[in-house]
């Protein structure tokens, strides 16, 4: 005789359908910004590599919120320095120009800062569909701003003054001139014109008394 089997749905003890909803997000912190994983890593890495090149980008708000952590990490790598960090830095962002001037510009400007490498501007919301807009930059980027705009300040300066100097002679040519020839006009003044002759006038088809 064939044993009796035991019952296999009173031993599956598996959560059913009803219970896997219920169940809590404990520990999951990931914004999802409305995108597969695969998009989303994509998007992050783009826009730290964005970072890195401009010192500031905009976008929204929780997408800044979304890019620090792993901007402030890359900040991190950086100061490490080590060839390890390095490889590490250059597998997530793949781009080798980000990843030189990560470890040869932005982590040093921020050795001697423990964390807190960026920071969030809020500027409101946008016209468009009213999303929440922020700028998101570096701490340490204040510096280079400042350097940049003095740079740009001396190089109008230059521009600008050979300007009023080659105009300012020509005014003066201009205005000694006219009184020169002011002067040629009064020292040479014309001659009274010579009256004209009084012309006689012939009359035609008539011969005049003298003629006869």
């Amino acid at each position: 005789m064939v044993p009796a089997q035991p019952d296999r749905q009173a031993n599956n003890k598996r959560p059913t359908k009803k219970h896997v909803g219920r169940v809590m997000r404990h520990q999951k912190k990931t914004v999802k910004l409305g995108r597969k994983p695969e998009h989303r890593k994509a998007l992050l890495v783009n826009q730290v590599c964005s970072l890195i090149e401009h010192q500031r980008i905009k976008t929204t708000l929780a997408k800044a919120k979304a890019v620090r952590p792993l901007a402030e990490h890359m900040v991190t790598l950086g100061k490490n320095g080590s060839i390890h960090a390095r490889r590490t830095a250059l597998a997530t962002l793949r781009q080798k120009r980000a990843v030189k001037k990560l470890f040869d510009d932005i982590a040093p400007r921020s050795a001697k800062r423990n964390g807190g490498y960026t920071r969030i501007v809020k500027l409101g919301q946008r016209k468009s569909d009213s999303a929440p807009m922020a700028f998101i930059e570096w701490v340490d980027m204040a510096e280079v701003i400042e350097e940049k705009a003095a740079k740009e300040k001396k190089a109008r300066r230059k521009e600008a003054e050979p300007k009023p100097e080659r105009t300012q002679p020509e005014r003066m040519e201009t205005k000694e001139a006219e009184p020169a020839a002011k002067e040629e006009k009064i020292v040479e003044a014309p001659a009274p014109a010579e009256e004209p002759k009084s012309k006689k006038r012939r009359w035609f088809g008539r011969k005049s008394s003298d003629e006869k």
